[in-house]
């Protein structure tokens, strides 16, 4: 790489380069931390902690991400997908959408958690406690009508074609 001294001064292709450095640097942040309290207080404990800042991050990430957006107030099922799309994560992790009228389903192909916690041989990360306020908190940012359910999460995996399953709907 040409000597580049700020941000303003890459290209198209080396600012899609650092998003994917920045993302995959919040998920080792998340890891890192979460694998710490892990081993020093179990993951009972670990758990708690991680529901309780997902249950505050996710809201922030969401204003953020529906202000970059400007979607309006109640941004329904396409607002709801695109701000999914703009997720940290959405970067890294191969998902796909399912939609109705009044319902769309977000499932996650392979989860970089998951994978790096199998290859480290430690067990997987019970993320549907998690997940059901990350997800339903992020939702109900941006558009409050929306309820969200886990239709497949471990421990509850109930669709081996993904690594998770989620269902919004937009209640009238």
């Amino acid at each position: 790489m040409d000597k580049v001294n700020k941000i303003e001064d890459l290209d198209r292709e080396q600012l899609l380069e650092l998003v994917q450095i920045y993302a995959k640097n919040m998920l080792a942040l998340d890891g890192v931390w979460f694998q710490s309290v892990e081993s020093a207080e179990g993951m009972d404990a670990a758990m708690e902690h991680d529901r309780n800042a997902w249950r505050r991050y996710t809201v922030s990430e969401a204003r953020r991400i529906k202000a970059f957006l400007n979607l309006p107030e109640r941004a329904g099922i396409e607002g709801l997908k695109r701000a999914l799309s703009f997720r940290f994560y959405a970067a890294l992790n191969g998902d796909e959408f399912i939609e109705s009228e009044n319902t769309l389903i977000y499932r996650t192909i392979s989860c970089r958690v998951q994978n790096a916690r199998s290859r480290k041989g430690m067990p997987f990360h019970p993320c549907k406690s998690v997940g059901i306020l990350e997800y339903g908190f992020f939702a109900k940012e941006i558009d409050d009508r929306f309820e969200c359910e886990a239709l497949s999460c471990y421990p509850d995996i109930t669709d081996t074609t993904c690594a998770c399953s989620w269902k919004f709907t937009l209640k009238e």
